[in-house]
């Protein structure tokens, strides 16, 4: 039977405060589990695990002096190496790693103690593995670098005192937290893949922390601690902390925090590539007069002859210059055609593949392909009027048929469009890295002939706007279907911002960029707007205010600011949309200057909120969700970014009934134009929202 030991021990260096914390520990292997209760100073604890599958050591052999060696070699460190050491000697395979926000000493201290402790509790073994509070250790007869292990692990519990609230719910919290973390250690590089946030439900606030062997590619990193997360549903629910430890990762979290704010040692920054270019020798007054002489143009009259001869050469030297200018516009329209390309190539097509795209071969990636225009041609045939869906501020948006029967949309940059190729470059850039079931997908684009296209997957419903505003449509929207479609809308928008490889502000999002699938479930359109936030940003400043009035926080509105909290806002304005199936912008006219979101939180205060509700769905409703998500929607829509909740708390109080939801403040004032639109849409707004990639109009501050 395999061997399991375990440890408590007690640092002197950390002895500054005296408290204990009960913890439970459940120990998994194959076919195995062990539980044992331990009492822990100071959380700090030492797990071990003997393994006798690859066998044992002899006395005095190459392996023992190898291990002893590669044991000397880790002790002796002078270099913290972000606290990752893998190493090899003769047949010994050794990994250490220390958690990423301790210093040198710690490190090495916790690395010596494991060793001492690894000695003593696995003697002869040839595979062993041990964690302790700042560091794991692990060393085998086989090769264990770049290869992702999951067993045996270990799940660790604070069992101190039984957490408050509904332990559900904070277990979405945590989720959605510990997938926020994921990605983001995930994509750490080769030298460091760790990563720490909190997270609040209520006044409590949750801390958490992630951490990979760095020798993990970002998918090995990312399927490892995805498998410890799913962990933690079976040994943590209810626990106010908990540790699943594997060989190749581990995460924790608390109801406390436990770590420092950052790394011990920060990652080397690339150099810039924002060079300045280099500035012209300055010139020398002679240099300087000489060309201004070359400047000057002197005319001698010549006489009547001459002058017409001079006058046909300058008018044939104008219409060359004509000529060759629009040579060269044309020329350099193609290069930013091709540059565009090749930045999206070199972006997006790390790795090429052959794929038959209906019938013709095109060059792709596991991600992305790109099309080739005579396909796109014969599927719309030729972008004929009949195929057309409407157009927007990018251009047309034609529906295909591909050679195989399956439909798609296909969008058109216009010439004259009031988007260009930052936002064609934008859009491609960003949806082609986002993969979410509540995201349009992107099949393609193609970059030909001065032509440049983006190709949809095709969505039969078009868009919510066409159901939502129209009184003879919107009875096909049940409030059950309603209410999926703003569960979709908000998974969506939590991707965004924190579960995709990019942190992503939408910017523009309304109930015209949400589009309907067969089954209506929603996915969210139209990236030429979005911004991309790195790092820890969370706030931006444009002088180019995009999107749509009524949809746009305040902030954004009237200062340029934009933020996560940004697209919140417009989340609350499409939801109290839905409930009402009206629209913000123009509800004034009716309503004596009040604005949809004024309107629906007087008469909430009021304990109105069900007249707010749209009268088709009085038999369908659930009046609690209903009064929910108007409640959430005014959450949403609070004029200070500080007092929206996040779309992570937002999922949560949409998931759960019986979380306690905090009173919302009046909401911002509506920002809208004043001239007086009509209700129900017009042919020409008719015709946009058939659209099934809607651009948004771009209106003037």
């Amino acid at each position: 039977m395999p061997h399991s030991c375990f440890h408590n021990r007690r640092s002197a260096e950390t002895m500054v405060t005296v408290s204990t914390r009960i913890l439970f520990l459940i120990f998994f292997y194959p076919g195995l589990t062990y539980l044992v209760t331990l009492t822990f100073a100071l959380d700090l604890y030492f797990l071990s695990r003997c393994i006798n599958s690859t066998g044992y050591y002899t006395a005095n052999s190459a392996y023992e002096r190898d291990l002893s060696s590669l044991f000397n070699e880790i002790s002796s460190t002078t270099k913290l190496n972000y606290g990752f050491f893998h190493s090899q000697s003769g047949e010994v395979n050794v990994i250490a790693l220390c958690r990423g926000d301790v210093k040198l000493n710690v490190c090495t201290s916790c690395l010596n103690d494991t060793i001492s402790e690894m000695k003593q509790r696995c003697p002869r073994y040839k595979e062993a593995i041990g964690w302790s509070e700042f560091c794991m250790l692990r060393y085998s007869s086989r090769n264990i670098s770049k290869r992702v292990e999951l067993s045996p692990q270990a799940c660790l519990l604070n069992t101190q005192s039984a957490v408050e609230g509904n332990p559900y719910e904070i277990l979405d919290v945590l989720k959605v937290l510990l997938d926020y973390l994921r990605s983001r250690a995930a994509a750490g590089g080769t030298l460091l893949k760790y990563a720490t946030s909190s997270s609040s439900l209520g006044a409590q606030l949750w801390y958490a922390l992630v951490q990979c062997t760095p020798d993990l590619s970002e998918q090995d990193c990312n399927d490892c601690l995805k498998a410890a997360t799913d962990g933690i549903t079976s040994c943590c629910v209810g626990q106010r902390g908990c540790r699943v430890l594997k060989p190749s990762c581990n995460l924790r979290f608390e109801s406390y925090p436990f770590f420092d704010s950052g790394p011990a040692v920060l990652l080397p920054q690339s150099p810039s590539t924002d060079a300045a270019p280099a500035l012209p020798p300055p010139q020398s007054p002679r240099s300087k007069k000489e060309e201004n002489k070359q400047k000057k143009s002197v005319w001698i009259p010549l006489g009547a002859s001459l002058s017409a001869t001079l006058g046909l050469a300058l008018f044939s030297a104008c219409g060359f210059f004509i000529w060759r200018r629009r040579n060269i516009q044309e020329d350099n329209e193609n290069s930013q055609e091709v540059q565009l390309l090749d930045l999206v190539r070199g972006s997006i097509l790390d790795e090429h593949s052959s794929e038959n795209f209906n019938g013709e071969n095109v060059s792709r990636s596991q991600e992305f392909p790109s099309i080739q225009l005579n396909i796109l041609h014969v599927a719309t045939n030729s972008f004929c009027d009949e195929n057309k869906l409407g157009e927007g501020g990018f251009g047309p948006v034609y529906k295909g048929t591909l050679a195989d029967g399956k439909a798609i949309a296909v969008k058109r940059l216009s010439r004259t469009s009031g988007q260009g190729l930052l936002e064609f470059k934008n859009e491609v850039m960003l949806i082609a890295k986002l993969q979410h079931r509540n995201l349009v997908r992107l099949l393609g684009c193609c970059l030909e002939k001065n032509e440049k296209l983006l190709v949809y997957e095709f969505m039969p419903n078009r868009s919510l706007d066409v159901f939502l505003f129209d009184s003879s449509m919107a009875m096909e929207l049940s409030w059950q279907k309603r209410f999926n479609i703003i569960k979709g809308v908000a998974r969506g928008i939590l991707y965004l911002h924190e579960d995709s490889r990019l942190r992503i502000i939408h910017r523009d999002l309304k109930a015209s960029n949400v589009l309907l699938d067969h089954e209506m479930n929603p996915k969210i359109s139209d990236f030429g707007m979005a911004r991309i936030f790195g790092g820890d940003q969370n706030q931006a400043n444009t002088n180019r205010v995009v999107g749509t009035y009524g949809y746009m926080a305040p902030e954004y509105a009237m200062e340029g600011l934009f933020s996560i909290k940004s697209d919140v806002f417009s989340f609350g304005v499409l939801l109290l949309e839905i409930i009402s199936g009206k629209r913000n912008n123009g509800f004034h006219v009716s309503e004596r200057g009040e604005s949809l979101l004024t309107f629906a939180w007087k008469l909430w205060s009021k304990g109105q909120g069900m007249e707010l509700m749209d009268q088709l769905l009085v038999q369908s409703c659930v009046a609690a969700e209903v009064l929910k998500c108007i409640h959430i929607g005014l959450l949403c829509v609070q004029e200070d970014p500080a007092d929206r909740p996040s779309m992570s708390s937002v999922v949560v109080m949409l998931g759960s009934e019986t979380i306690t939801l905090p009173r919302p403040a009046e909401p911002a004032f509506s920002v809208g134009r004043v001239v007086a639109e009509p209700i129900e849409p017009t042919s020409n707004d008719r015709n946009c929202s058939i659209n099934e990639v809607t651009i948004s109009k771009l209106s003037p501050r």
